[in-house]
């Protein structure tokens, strides 16, 4: 494909400033005042103009032209250019070492083999490559590790034959996603697993409170608090498709009215949602445990919004697994990718933009840490200040566990989830996400776990199964919290010890050495608090793209955030496709 600024058809004179001004303007400014008896190193200065300098330097090119130059499209003969272009040439050495953001559009507005390079084949890199694809241009993705997927990798991490999932396994955001649900993944072999019910939360009397896949259904066990339940929620869930697309994009206008009735409730902190919505502690705790998947304390802005967009679309679409493991997924994608003409490069780990082949664009599945390592002295002074203030999350410390029986849970209708929220009561949650938070260790934390194989088969060996469980620590925090976790398992089913066979424990940095976006442990792509919700990475119009033309962020760090949907990534790709390549 030729790049758009090679056009062979080149303005005349009489429109050349008027061009300048031109959306294209660097293409034009680069194609008037080169030519090809220009030494290929004048030429390379030349993509290292900042904008500032184009009109400058146009017109000292035009003055010094001879009846041979280029505004003809006719070639000057280089052993006659001697006096004439020296302004020229002086002012554009000038140029190239003022320039703030060195070799910003080498990379870009080369003549380039490749439209676009994406950095990391996670969940939004990949859906990011995709969008690119479909558009029809060339896309190459490059992946660190030897397998793709980022967060979502599966492996044997106990025994032979038991598959576990290493980060994300259950994957309502994936039937959700405005984006992946237009995508053929059956037909590339993904199987949805559903429990019969999403989500439990036991309590100490010995029962539990059951999220099921209907409103009414689960509001019947909620005794008082049944009404206000299906009020807050209904509504939602009956326009589910229509919110979950308001709210998976950056901040805008789609669906007004609803994204304003949702946020009233959502603006709200967990906790005091709960408490003046419900008034059973059993409802309240069932809240308090979606609520504590944002990582943030309970008492924060708009904790409640991240338990009622869970709890919408656990009714809605449930919260499955895929069947054999989340890689399952990934490999989908790539699939998807590849039969589209995209290409993917594993074990090779991107430690600088200039180890990138040149292409129009480049994205990045990265958090901010990683881009800074990268392109930090290409970043202008203002943008990189932004990139380190960046806050991350807590960490989370996880365990896999092989067993040989199921969880004996004191309330068995447990058996019936995919997810069990482990924490206790409402205060308990609250005291435990404010610890972690605050950066203290808590002795019974809130546990989020996870039983796959009761559902999916496939995911151990006949008659055994697979387990996973992980409490939220302090970001970076190298304290061993197996025992704590495994006490607040026991807590609710008495003999779980005895049921394992074998387990892994992964530490934060375990975590961060297995996909460097999760820094200190933190699953989310950064702390996810209502100033930096708007604003992740940094203040900007366009949140993924940089002031680097062409050079894109598009990780879980950029809008609508965490989870496995792929709308940052595509996104990403809608922003490049509308600048860098039209």
């Amino acid at each position: 494909m030729r790049p758009r600024f090679c056009t062979p058809d080149v303005p005349k004179s009489s429109s050349c400033l008027k061009r300048v001004q031109d959306r294209d303007a660097l293409r034009f400014f680069h194609r008037q005042v080169s030519s090809e008896s220009v030494d290929c190193e004048v030429r390379k200065l030349l993509d290292l103009v900042p904008p500032c300098f184009y009109v400058p330097l146009l017109c000292l090119r035009l003055a010094s032209s001879s009846p041979s130059v280029v505004i003809e499209n006719r070639r000057y003969n280089t052993t006659t250019v001697r006096e004439p272009l020296l302004p020229f040439f002086g002012l554009l050495i000038l140029a190239v070492a003022s320039n703030p953001c060195l070799l910003h559009t080498h990379y870009v507005f080369n003549r380039a083999s490749l439209d676009a390079v994406v950095v990391g084949s996670g969940p939004n890199g990949l859906a990011a490559a995709i969008v690119l694809a479909q558009a029809g241009r060339s896309v190459r993705v490059y992946e660190a590790q030897s397998t793709i997927g980022g967060g979502m990798r599966s492996a044997a991490l106990t025994e032979p034959g038991f598959i576990h999932d290493v980060c994300s396994t259950v994957h309502a955001l994936a039937l959700v996603s405005p984006f992946l649900k237009t995508l053929p993944l059956a037909s590339h072999g993904v199987q949805f697993a559903h429990p019969q019910a999403p989500f439990a939360h036991p309590l100490d009397d010995g029962t539990a409170v059951i999220a099921e896949r209907s409103v009414e259904a689960t509001a019947k066990a909620l005794g008082p608090d049944a009404n206000a339940y299906k009020k807050l929620f209904q509504p939602f869930v009956s326009a589910s498709d229509r919110l979950m697309d308001a709210i998976l994009r950056p901040i805008g206008f789609h669906h007004p009215f609803l994204l304003a009735a949702f946020g009233i409730s959502a603006i709200r902190s967990a906790t005091s949602l709960a408490q003046s919505q419900f008034s059973s502690e059993r409802t309240r705790a069932l809240f308090a445990g979606a609520a504590a998947h944002s990582m943030l304390p309970l008492s924060s802005l708009a904790t409640a919004g991240f338990a009622m967009g869970l709890m919408i679309s656990a009714h809605s679409v449930g919260w499955p697994v895929v069947t054999g493991g989340s890689q399952n997924l990934a490999d989908a994608l790539a699939a998807h990718l590849r039969s589209l003409g995209g290409e993917i490069v594993t074990a090779t780990r991107i430690e600088s933009l200039a180890q990138l082949p040149p292409s129009r664009a480049i994205l990045c599945d990265l958090t901010p840490r990683q881009l800074l390592k990268i392109a930090a002295q290409r970043l202008p002074t203002a943008y990189r200040n932004g990139l380190q203030a960046y806050r991350y999350g807590p960490g989370v410390f996880k365990i896999d566990f092989a067993l040989r029986a199921p969880v004996p849970w004191r309330a068995p209708e447990c058996a019936r989830a995919g997810t069990v929220h482990i924490g206790g009561t409402l205060a308990e949650i609250a005291d435990s996400e404010r610890a972690a938070n605050d950066g203290r260790i808590h002795d019974k934390p809130y546990v989020l776990l996870v039983q796959p194989s009761l559902f999916d088969s496939t995911r151990a060996p006949a008659g055994l199964h697979t387990l996973w469980a992980y409490c939220h620590v302090p970001n970076g925090c190298t304290a061993d919290m197996s025992a704590p976790v495994e006490r607040q398992i026991e807590r609710f089913a008495p003999g779980f010890r005895d049921c394992v066979i074998s387990r892994h424990v992964m530490f934060p940095a375990d975590l961060e050495r297995h996909n460097a976006n999760i820094v200190g442990g933190d699953i989310g792509g950064g702390a996810a608090t209502i100033g930096q919700w708007f604003t992740r990475p940094v203040v900007r119009l366009d949140p993924y793209s940089t002031p680097i033309p062409g050079l894109y962020l598009c990780s879980s760090s950029t809008p609508p955030g965490i989870g496995v949907h792929g709308m940052c990534g595509f996104y990403a790709a809608r922003s490049a496709l509308r600048h860098s390549l039209r």
